[in-house]
C-alpha cells in the first residue's frame, strides 16, 4: 500500500448533497481512493440538511476535510449566510479543509465562496462549468424524455463538463499532498457546444427525436412558477439564467488536466454511455 493511501485513508471526508449529481459521484470517488467518507444527505444514514442547523453538528464532528455542495445553487439568496455559518462552525469542530462547489462566471456566488475563504479554514474553491448530467438527471429530463428540451440558453456556447471529472478534482484536491489549500480552481469540458448542439448528439447517440426549444429567461421563469416553484427562486433563476448564460462562459478551462494531468472527458462520451443505459428512452 502506498504512503498517499495510508493518508487518505487516516483522512474522514464529509459529503454534502451526497445523493445530488456531484455529491453522490465524490463519495463514489472518495472511497475508490481511501478515504474514509461521510455521505450525507436530508434521508441518508448521515442526516444533514442546509436548512437544519440542528443536523450539522453530528455531521461534522470528527470529519477532516468537507465538500460543500449547496441546494439549491451557490448564489442563491441566503446562500452566503448558510454555508457561511456552516463553514464557521466546522471550523470551530476541527474540519481542517473545506472545498466548495461553485460555478463559472456566476457573479452571485461570489458572496458564498468569500464566506468560505473567511471562515478561517483551509479551503479550495472549484468553479465548474454546465454538468452534463443535468440534460440526464434532474428535472430537465422529463422533457427530454418527452422529446424535447425547452430551455432559455439560446445559442450560447458552453463547454459541458462531466460530473464524474468534478468528482475526480475534488477528491484530488482533498488529499493532504494536493497543495491546492486557498486556490480557485476553473474546471471545464473539453469542447465548446451549444444546448442545440448537445440536444443533437444526444438525440443521435439515443437513436430518437429530441428537439431544442430556446426561450427567453422570463418565459421560462413564467413555466416554472406555475409549476409551483416559489417566487423568490423562480426570479433568481431568471437571473441566474440572463447572466450565466449570456455568453461569458464560451471559453474552456484547464483545471481539469491542471489537476489530473489527463484531458476531461468529452460530451460524446457522456451522451454515448447514457444512451447506451436508456436514460432517454421515451
Amino acid at each position: 500500500m502506498t504512503e498517499n493511501a495510508l493518508n487518505t485513508q487516516n483522512m474522514t471526508v464529509l459529503v454534502t448533497g451526497a445523493s445530488g449529481k456531484t455529491g453522490r459521484r465524490v463519495a463514489e470517488a472518495a472511497d475508490a481512493a481511501g478515504f474514509t467518507v461521510r455521505a450525507a444527505s436530508r434521508s441518508g444514514a448521515v442526516r444533514f440538511d442546509w436548512y437544519d442547523p440542528s443536523t450539522w453538528d453530528d455531521a461534522l464532528r470528527g470529519a477532516d476535510a468537507a465538500y460543500l455542495a449547496y441546494m439549491p445553487d451557490v448564489g442563491a439568496p441566503g446562500a452566503s449566510e448558510t454555508v457561511g455559518a456552516f463553514a464557521r462552525r466546522a471550523v470551530e469542530l476541527g474540519v481542517r479543509h473545506l472545498v466548495l462547489l461553485s460555478a463559472r462566471g456566476e457573479d452571485q456566488a461570489e458572496p458564498t465562496e468569500r464566506a468560505v475563504r473567511e471562515s478561517g479554514a483551509r479551503w479550495t474553491v472549484v468553479r465548474a462549468s454546465w454538468f452534463a448530467q443535468n440534460l440526464s438527471e434532474g428535472p430537465l429530463l422529463d422533457g427530454m424524455r418527452a422529446g424535447e428540451l425547452v430551455f432559455p440558453a439560446g445559442e450560447v456556447l458552453e463547454p459541458f463538463i462531466d460530473a464524474r471529472d468534478i468528482a475526480d478534482v475534488v477528491v484530488a484536491v482533498l488529499r493532504p499532498e494536493s497543495g491546492y489549500a486557498g486556490q480557485v480552481l476553473e474546471i471545464s469540458g473539453p469542447r465548446l457546444l451549444s444546448f442545440r448542439d448537445a440536444v443533437g448528439e444526444i438525440s443521435a447517440a439515443a437513436g430518437r427525436e429530441i428537439r431544442y426549444v430556446p426561450v427567453s429567461a422570463r418565459e421560462y421563469g413564467g413555466a416554472l412558477a406555475e409549476y409551483g416553484v416559489p417566487a423568490e427562486e423562480a426570479e433568481f433563476l431568471i437571473e441566474l439564467f440572463e447572466t450565466n448564460l449570456d455568453g461569458r462562459n464560451a471559453y474552456l478551462s484547464a483545471g481539469v488536466r491542471e489537476v489530473l494531468g489527463r484531458a476531461p472527458r468529452d460530451f460524446a462520451e457522456f451522451a454515448r454511455e447514457q444512451a447506451e443505459a436508456g436514460v432517454w428512452k421515451a
